[in-house]
């Protein structure tokens, strides 16, 4: 079994940094518990260790055991500093598959039910006077529910066809916090590029809120943008940041968040107290940018602009859903940039917000997808609800996100064109997401059967380009392709709810298979060499870039998944041909008038900073831990 370490990781929570912070990954003792017999961590039989935070179907965590159990057990001793008087010890768990309970010091002190959003536990109270304190988790994971967001994890022993091995237990970082008695507990930024102004909205947590005021400070390198004070009322505060208009466009644009031009607005927010004593510092991060639609059109900062995606369903073989490091996450946001693209569609799975702070950095689009439960039940409704409501939450204000998407190809709801139920169920998510955030654009079911969108998403894996050029390529065959097309044999609109001039993109197609293993392997087509391989995706890109139908497109995918060899990287991210020769397809020849423009508006930003002599922050928004716990 291997015991590799995973390198330490860099702050697990970005947009809401504090200064003392530990990061508990690294190994812990662990049991299977196949038929969830256990009840308390007493009755408890340790029989290995395992790496956290590797689920333990994967190489990485030491267990590498990919059967069907039901539940599995953790249990760490962690020598801690004693909070100050006026500080609070908070434990965190960045995603546990799928219902945990944890106790400290043998107390039950949590539960929390959902495999893709955080949740945190203050264990002040629970401390021993001794050093040593002792962390104990219970993971119920039942591998054959099929009510529950599940993803891509298969319900099968072996994976098959689209689905892949199963995630179970901690699989995101654990990290515990210390902060004060009186703390700033939520951030959400909203930009507004109309008005030129930052929506803030923070609450304070704590016994006695009363007398208290916030102080916000943004700026881009040096450039002071705002230092603001605000009183709390009620345990919050809700304010829109009047910014200075730069006023020409040359300068507005370099203030715009874009990917080829990801300006961060840096935030340090400070809570003062009655006395004026400094109560709690945290540093954050929003940026100024907005993603509409203008009829056919999806406009960034209110210009035209043509998304070019990939699917990625954020796998790695050796690791499962968790990223083998922080800098793997950011690779593969590189690695997507260097290809071509200018976003992802998380494809199953909502990752980690490393990910999301890289794609924020960095600077690419992201859309972000509810992994799907695949039965249609009042309980299977409630859960999913539940979590995606948790998951609109958690990454909201990261500035790379513009879609959200609750539903994928109609998985949880097969029944639509016959079902009222499940055709209202869609239509609610759908307006649920809009009432949480009005302010991204929304799927509510990609790839077919539509009935309440922003976007129309079609997936289309005809693998023959003259074909895919005579369904797509006349804008009058528009009532043909909506009452005739059947991608997938699903209608792409539902009668009920037709076609009303939302934009439609190519949200699935290509999926070339290129590998070694052809017999163990598949994808939608298939070629046999790298030179095919090189051929096959540039004519298909060209196709598909000239379809003026659609405002953007997504191809299937970013890298090989298990048995799917249709990515454009191999597993392990090595290009399957040039990075150079792969972005020229994508892009196209030929700069557009967009690329001229982003590669102008990027010299500029280079210059904006260097005049202000910015300085490299990212020391800043990632302080070291505590220690490292071996």
């Amino acid at each position: 079994m291997s015991t590799a370490a995973q390198p330490h990781p860099s702050y697990p929570r970005p947009q809401l940094v504090r200064e003392r912070w530990i990061s508990c990954n690294g190994p812990w003792q662990f049991a299977l518990d196949p038929e969830a017999r256990w009840s308390t961590p007493a009755a408890v039989s340790w029989q290995t260790t395992i790496t956290v935070p590797f689920a333990p179907e994967t190489p990485l965590s030491g267990v590498g055991d990919t059967s069907f159990f039901r539940a599995c057990w953790y249990q760490r001793s962690l020598a801690l500093p004693s909070p100050a008087p006026d500080e609070r010890l908070i434990l965190h768990f960045g995603a546990i598959d799928y219902a945990a309970t944890v106790w400290v010091n043998g107390l039950n002190v949590a539960a929390h039910v959902g495999g893709y959003t955080p949740f945190a536990v203050d264990i002040t109270d629970y401390l021993h006077e001794q050093a040593a304190q002792t962390i104990s988790v219970r993971v119920e994971d039942d591998p054959h529910d099929l009510a529950k967001p599940r993803g891509k994890q298969d319900w099968l022993l072996h994976p098959h066809s689209i689905w892949y091995p199963r995630t179970t237990g901690i699989w995101q970082t654990v990290w515990l916090e210390y902060r004060p008695a009186i703390w700033i507990k939520d951030l959400r930024w909203t930009p507004y590029t109309e008005q030129w102004t930052i929506g803030l909205h923070a609450c304070i947590g704590g016994s006695d809120r009363s007398d208290l005021r916030l102080r916000v400070k943004l700026h881009v390198g040096n450039l002071l943008l705002a230092d603001d004070t605000y009183s709390i009322v009620a345990g919050e505060v809700s304010r829109r940041i009047m910014l200075s208009d730069p006023g020409i466009d040359d300068y507005r644009n370099e203030l715009l968040w874009s990917p080829p031009s990801p300006t961060l607005i840096e935030a340090e927010l400070q809570l003062w107290g009655r006395r004026g004593e400094l109560l709690d510092t945290v540093h954050s991060y929003t940026a100024l940018r907005s993603l509409t639609t203008d009829g056919d059109r999806v406009l960034l900062n209110g210009r035209p602009y043509r998304l070019r995606l990939v699917l990625d369903q954020g796998y790695w073989s050796e690791s499962g859903l968790t990223a083998p490091s922080d800098a793997a996450l950011r690779r593969d946001v590189e690695l997507a940039k260097a290809m071509g693209f200018n976003g992802v569609r998380k494809h199953q799975k909502i990752e980690a917000p490393r990910f999301l702070y890289w794609a924020d950095r960095l600077g690419l689009l992201v859309w972000e997808e509810m992994p799907s439960a695949y039965r249609f039940t009042a309980d299977s409704t409630e859960r999913l609800t539940s979590e995606w409501i948790a998951v609109l939450k958690r990454d909201y204000s990261h500035p790379c996100i513009v879609a959200w998407v609750p539903f994928n190809e109609s998985w949880g709801v097969p029944d639509l064109p016959t079902s009222p139920a499940q055709r209202n169920y869609v239509q609610a998510l759908y307006h649920l997401t809009k009432t949480l955030d009005p302010t991204r654009l929304v799927l509510g079911n990609d790839g077919w059967e539509s009935v309440a969108t922003d976007l129309i998403g079609i997936h289309d894996y005809d693998d023959d380009p003259a074909r895919m050029l005579r369904r797509y390529g006349d804008e009058e065959n528009l009532p043909r392709i909506f009452a005739r097309e059947r991608p997938g044999g699903r209608i792409l609109t539902l009668q009920q709810h037709p076609h009303s001039g939302q934009p439609m993109i190519l949200t699935e197609f290509g999926g070339i298979a290129f590998s070694a293993n052809s017999a163990e392997t598949w994808g939608y087509s298939r070629q046999s060499d790298a030179q095919a391989f090189a051929d096959a995706y540039t004519r298909l890109l060209d196709v598909v870039r000239s379809l003026t139908i659609f405002a953007g497109f997504c191809y299937t995918q970013f890298s090989d998944t298990y048995q799917e060899a249709n990515g454009l990287l191999y597993a392990d991210r090595t290009p399957k041909i040039p990075l150079d020769v792969l972005a020229q397809a994508t892009r196209g020849a030929r700069p557009t008038g967009e690329e001229h423009l982003a590669h102008e508006w990027a010299e500029r930003m280079r210059r904006f900073r260097h005049e202000q002599a910015v300085s490299d922050s990212s020391a800043r928004l990632d302080p070291a831990p505590l220690a490292e716990l071996e």
